[in-house]
């Protein structure tokens, strides 16, 4: 090629380079790019990582509910707040997240909604709380893409009163639902070796 040619070459480049129509570099960009990463992930890493942001997620949830509940005597606005509407912290984390979060009770334990599995995980906190045995977090993996973090609210919290006080047993779970897209979008692979 001559020098001509080459020159014609190197300034179709230049202009192809500059064109203000190119793709901006996004956040969303950034993040489906961060995503395309191949990154070694374990079972344990995955479960770390639920119990780790279960454990905060619940924690901001319980205290946005429990100030909430605690600025009105209103049955119809305690009921809002107990299904979780109004609380836009909660919701916020939520979408963040791209998770479900949900709080359960006594009644839930025969909701056909949830998996056998998670039934029966709710049905082991009743009669932990029917025999006055501590209550722990749980983690299950109900299928190849979702996780279900479960975490009970201690008897004597106001919420149980306010939002399950009709019930014999006073039990209150929080139930947050990941995929495994989210989760592993939330492992740092700089921490993996």
């Amino acid at each position: 090629m001559n020098r001509f040619g080459l020159l014609s070459l190197f300034l179709v480049f230049v202009g192809l380079s500059c064109n203000p129509e190119r793709v901006q570099y996004t956040k969303e960009l950034k993040q489906e790019m961060a995503d395309m990463k191949i990154k070694r992930v374990t079972n344990a890493d995955l479960v770390s990582t639920v119990d780790n942001l279960g454990a905060k997620i619940t924690a901001v949830a319980q205290r946005e509910l429990a100030d909430q509940l605690a600025k009105t005597t209103d049955p119809a606005r305690q009921a809002a707040f107990c299904a979780l509407q109004n609380l836009p912290k909660t919701q916020a984390i939520a979408k963040n997240y791209g998770l479900t979060i949900q709080l359960l009770g006594e009644a839930d334990v025969q909701n056909k909604a949830l998996s056998p599995k998670e039934r029966e995980v709710l049905d082991a906190y009743l009669y932990n709380a029917e025999q006055n045995l501590p209550q722990i977090s749980n983690i299950q993996k109900i299928n190849d893409t979702l996780f279900i973090y479960n975490n009970p609210i201690p008897e004597s919290n106001p919420i149980c009163q306010t939002c399950f006080g009709n019930q014999k047993e006073k039990l209150a779970v929080w139930r947050l639902a990941f995929s495994k897209r989210e989760v592993i979008r939330r492992i740092n692979s700089k921490k993996k070796t």
